[in-house]
């Protein structure tokens, strides 16, 4: 199976002494969102754990512990983006971070490497013709540690409204044109460019509209075959494998502006005093109303030896 760490918050930048913990003492409780006292176990042990799923924009604290996760596969996105400060407050200068993204890849393997772009919006600082440049910028600098870069474009969602009421949906005029230059500038340095759920728009220009954190994109990084289970897509324009998540909601310290996962910056400082690297919760403990019941856990990994056509 595989184990989501990144869809609700950012555990390599903020968290990574806790998410040591949890591999070391093999087991992690995860609440509900939506029915905070129903708590799921999860043991953490590559037996039943075939890969663990990183999403962050800072990667750099979870460097000195990567040795613990070598029994385990690994694929890992990386957003860098070129917004400044006055959109991602307490994100590390873009700089380290791609030289921490070339540390990862030489230690993890290129195939287990993506970089994010994404979520492009327009403004007059961040135009059409800065996304075009700064992206090559990147590209050049990323070129051989990834072989994937995946776009897309502003979500509205009712926490980006409120966090960020001045920002506009892209419209497709500039979709294009701007996807259609990645694209090129992609294919130059040697990446794929994916999407995430933005349909086939991209297609005919030559992106792979078929989902970011697919079964597919895992296989690559196992060099294997998963024997994975159906289920339904959490969003219907969405193709990714995207259960199993271990974080939670209102925890992010970046606090950037465009985030869907945090309410707001008050909400996330009154769970970061609550978080404790020794509890098996990220936030808070094991409380009597508590009912906690276990995953169901299994490898899909197929070791049937397969012809090579």
């Amino acid at each position: 199976m595989i184990i989501q760490t990144g869809m609700r918050t950012d555990i390599p930048a903020f968290y990574p002494v806790w998410f040591a913990n949890r591999i070391r003492e093999g087991f992690v409780y995860v609440r509900n969102p939506y029915d905070p006292v129903s708590v799921t176990r999860y043991r953490l042990s590559p037996e039943v754990v075939d890969l663990l799923g990183f999403c962050t924009k800072n990667p750099g604290p979870m460097l000195p512990y990567l040795d613990l996760l070598e029994p385990y596969g690994q694929y890992w996105f990386v957003t860098i983006t070129p917004y400044g400060r006055e959109i991602e407050p307490n994100v590390p200068d873009k700089e380290i971070v791609i030289e921490d993204f070339k540390r990862l890849s030489s230690i993890v393997g290129v195939d287990s490497v993506g970089w994010r772009y994404d979520p492009i919006f327009i403004t007059e600082n961040y135009s059409v013709k800065r996304h075009i440049s700064d992206f090559e910028q990147m590209a050049a600098k990323l070129s051989g540690y990834t072989k994937t870069c995946v776009i897309s474009f502003i979500d509205l969602y009712q926490k980006v409204r409120h966090n960020f009421p001045e920002v506009r949906r892209v419209e497709q005029k500039d979709r294009i044109r701007i996807g259609k230059a990645l694209i090129e500038t992609a294919r130059k340095y040697g990446m794929t460019i994916k999407t995430c759920a933005e349909g086939e728009e991209l297609a005919p220009y030559g992106a792979d509209c078929s989902g970011c954190m697919t079964i597919e994109t895992y296989e690559k990084a196992l060099h294997g075959h998963l024997n994975a289970p159906r289920k339904k897509p959490l969003r219907s324009e969405c193709a990714c494998c995207l259960g199993s998540d271990i974080g939670q909601y209102d925890t992010c310290g970046h606090f950037c502006r465009y985030c869907y996962a945090n309410t707001d910056i008050e909400a996330v400082r009154r769970n970061q005093k609550l978080h404790d690297p020794s509890s098996p919760f990220l936030i808070g403990k094991l409380e009597p109303e508590d009912q906690v019941h276990e995953a169901k856990q299994q490898s899909w990994l197929d070791h049937q030896l397969r012809l090579e056509l």
